[in-house]
């Protein structure tokens, strides 16, 4: 359905924080009238029964305390609390959701490759996990076991592979020499020859 690996295909992290803007906006600037909006997205996200019961009552406990501050005269405090449970209800709802979204997030990117360790493994002699032995079917069976193998105590020196041997530089000076010096004496022994054999 998502291709080779199987995996949905991810936000970019510019479109990840445009919508933590927008939702915290819509949260924050209403002065706590659209703050169901962002817990209605965490309840979308994680599903949990809580933040789905979380972004229902906040609808009707932002609306009532709105229609409160609208209602009541200016000088009545009951106006000044309702107006702060709004306040707060806004603020609170924009720390939830972007406390929730941004783990949500980071859990998503996990590295993919690496299983997390069974109960029953644990780390062999290099650091990778091995795997619990085999339970026996019936008793008495023996299982036989692989071998295991023993890292090299820590004073003890790795072995080593034994050195390339290196042509030096000065026998390949040599070679080229030589080789200037043979053609030097085939081209003057020829010219030796052939004057030898003309003054005949």
């Amino acid at each position: 359905m998502y291709g080779h690996d199987g995996a949905p295909p991810t936000r970019s992290a510019g479109t990840v924080i445009t919508l933590r803007v927008l939702f915290a906006a819509a949260g924050l600037l209403s002065c706590g009238l659209l703050a169901c909006v962002p817990l209605f997205r965490v309840a979308i996200q994680r599903g949990r029964w809580f933040d789905w019961t979380a972004a229902w009552v906040s609808l009707p406990v932002s609306i009532g305390a709105l229609m409160v501050v609208g209602t009541v005269p200016e000088s009545d405090s009951r106006g000044d609390v309702a107006l702060t449970v709004a306040l707060i209800l806004g603020a609170g709802s924009v720390a939830y959701y972007l406390a929730s979204d941004i783990r949500f997030h980071n859990a998503g990117r996990r590295p993919v490759g690496y299983a997390p360790l069974h109960p029953r493994t644990a780390p062999g002699p290099y650091g990778h996990p091995q795997p619990a032995p085999p339970a026996a079917p019936y008793p008495g069976f023996h299982v036989p076991q692989p071998p295991v193998p023993q890292p090299y105590p820590p004073n003890t020196p790795m072995p080593q592979p034994p050195p390339q041997r290196a042509t030096p530089a000065r026998i390949d000076q040599v070679r080229a020499e030589l080789d200037e010096l043979s053609d030097y004496l085939r081209r003057h022994g020829d010219r030796r020859d052939g004057d030898h054999e003309g003054g005949r």
